[in-house]
């Protein structure tokens, strides 16, 4: 049976520079999956022009900025990680190449075979998170799986979160200590319906 050996992280982008390549229909997509999740990402996003809901996301964030231009080598300094949606997968090619050569991550829209990374699917209640992955093979499965998270998880998820960290604030000891006394604390959890 093939296995997921994907390594999930999570990334502070409002620390990272993001560059998309597209500002088409995928372009949106991208990028508004990305400030879902982290509202505060540095992204650039550069094409010749742009849906008008990009522009619209742009008007309401900051520390996102528009670039007007068709993709440059040079547009790939100083950046973290790349994402390239046009239209024209020569340009898509030629962005995941360049960026390779950088060492840089780099993502091709509905290519598996040119991504380093995917964008799964994301739960967020409050300070929990959880990122959903089917190895790229059935983002609709990711999706369902999100929409069943959605709803089983409890909102108030996030004052227990907020309460078990002020608690850890208090436990004396050394590490060892200290965790064993947080797993004792939350394994009831595993046994109760959230």
């Amino acid at each position: 049976m093939e296995q997921n050996e994907l390594y999930p992280i999570f990334l502070k982008l409002h620390n990272l520079n993001v560059l998309i390549v597209g500002g088409g229909n995928v372009g949106l997509e991208k990028l508004s999956f990305l400030l879902k999740s982290s509202p505060n990402a540095n992204v650039e996003v550069v094409a010749p022009d742009f849906h008008l809901e990009i522009k619209v996301l742009a008007e309401k964030h900051p520390s996102v900025k528009l670039t007007e231009k068709k993709f440059k080598k040079k547009m790939l300094k100083k950046r973290h990680m790349v994402i390239a949606c046009t239209d024209k997968l020569e340009v898509n090619k030629k962005v995941y190449d360049l960026a390779r050569k950088r060492y840089l991550i780099c993502n091709i829209a509905d290519t598996p075979d040119l991504c380093d990374y995917y964008l799964g699917g994301i739960v967020t209640k409050g300070n929990v998170k959880i990122a959903i992955s089917t190895n790229g093979k059935s983002p609709t499965t990711a999706k369902r799986l999100r929409e069943f998270f959605e709803e089983v998880i409890p909102e108030d998820i996030n004052q227990m979160v907020e309460n078990l960290n002020e608690y850890r604030k208090t436990l004396k000891g050394d590490f060892e200590e200290k965790v064993k006394r947080m797993n004792e604390i939350t394994s009831s959890l595993k046994n109760k319906e959230l």
